[in-house]
Order: C-alpha cells, then sequence, then structure tokens
C-alpha cells in the first residue's frame, strides 16, 4: 500500500536522516522509533505511516504483517527568497521542499 507527502516543507537531506531509521523496519517497530526520535520531520513521517496503515487496512491487509517496503524522500520545489546584504545587494536563500513516499508491504506467510 502507498502513500505520499507532497511539499513538505523541510529540507530533504534532513528528511532523508529520519526515514533511513525506519526503513524495512515492521510497521509497529517503526511507529514506535518515529515516537521517541528527537527529529521535525518523524511527526509528519508518523502521519504518513499511519496513513498508510489505513490506506492498507482499506485493502484488507492484516496489520500485524506489514512492513516498511520502500521509502524514498526526494527534493521538491525549492522556494526562492531574498536577504539583504552590504552596498544594495542581496543574497538568496533557498527554502526547500521534499516528497516522500512510502510503501507498505505484506510479509510472506512461513
Amino acid at each position: 500500500m502507498k502513500a505520499a507527502l507532497n511539499t513538505y516543507r523541510q529540507s530533504p537531506r534532513k528528511v532523508r536522516v529520519v526515514a533511513d531509521m525506519i526503513r524495512g523496519k515492521k510497521v509497529q517497530d517503526a511507529l514506535v522509533t518515529l515516537q521517541f526520535a528527537n527529529k521535525k520531520a518523524a511527526v509528519e513521517l508518523g502521519k504518513l505511516l499511519k496513513s498508510a496503515i489505513a490506506n492498507a487496512k482499506g485493502q484488507d491487509m492484516d496489520e500485524t504483517k506489514l512492513f516498511i517496503k520502500e521509502i524514498q524522500v526526494n527534493q521538491g520545489v525549492t522556494m526562492k527568497r531574498m536577504t539583504p546584504r552590504a552596498r544594495g545587494s542581496g543574497s538568496r536563500i533557498n527554502k526547500r521542499t521534499s516528497h516522500v513516499t512510502l510503501v507498505l508491504g505484506e510479509q510472506p506467510k512461513k
């Protein structure tokens, strides 16, 4: 099952740190990891994971067998802003955004 978070207003480099913590884990373990992670992106990725779980329940998948099959963090649009500098010039500030895609899989029966 899939869930996506588009134009999340944080740098992809910072979001990837949190995404790497939960990649390949079981859903319950990933939720606990995100709950105790001391990062801003952990809150939003937790919401995204809960959304993916709800999507999986809608497709009659067993929640206890779900794991994070794939999580991608890609760069979104970059907002360009200016800040004043010396002698009437300006420097550019890049406000980056992220696109996060989460795919859940069901572990096969042994």
